[in-house]
């Protein structure tokens, strides 16, 4: 398969050899950074069982918390899609922002201002030290592509988007995108 080259803002989909990584095991990740130094991502389809609730007893927002990536998993990340209600945001690409003033966040959600179609919540990140993403994909690990949902991303249902994006890819990849992800289950 023909891969783009990385940038901010692009999806690394998981190739199905990655079997056995428990981080990132059919994982789709957005890039919210890629330089010399180095990338910084988050997994955009590994929910976990956990809400915002359960990190932040004070907030009465059931947001989902998703698994953001192996890096850091004490502590808590978003990315979002209004940058005029979050001061401080960093923008990633096609309208998606990273991080911001977190107490304005709080206040936001607390008056009902944000929807889980405008934020979402990570615990950890994915990182990359410099030219190691690129190893990876040496390896045939990743799979770049372009976001061509742009900042719909955010409220995107994750359940099936591995899947989608393998049956996308067409060829063997239309076989991977049915098999177990356990494939001790075949």
């Amino acid at each position: 398969m023909i891969t783009l080259r990385p940038a901010k803002g692009m999806l690394l989909v998981a190739e199905p050899s990655i079997i056995g990584d428990v981080s990132f095991n059919r994982s789709v990740v957005l890039l919210a950074e890629y330089n010399e130094n180095g990338s910084v991502g988050f997994i955009l389809n590994k929910p976990l069982e956990y809400s915002l609730q359960d990190f932040i007893p004070t907030v009465t927002s059931n947001f989902p918390v998703y698994n953001g990536g192996p890096v850091e998993q004490d502590n808590l990340y978003f990315i979002h899609r209004v940058p005029d209600l979050i001061p401080d945001s960093i923008e990633i690409s096609n309208g998606i922002y990273w991080g911001g003033d977190f107490n304005i966040v709080l206040e936001l959600l607390s008056d009902n201002q944000l929807s889980e179609d405008t934020i979402r919540f990570f615990l950890g990140y994915s990182g990359w030290e410099s030219e190691q993403l690129e190893q990876e994909l040496e390896l045939n690990s990743w799979v770049v592509i372009p976001n061509n949902d742009k900042n719909d991303i955010i409220g995107k249902s994750y359940s099936n988007f591995w899947k989608e994006k393998m049956i996308e890819f067409g060829g063997d990849y239309v076989i991977w995108s049915n098999a177990p992800e356990n494939p001790n289950y075949n």
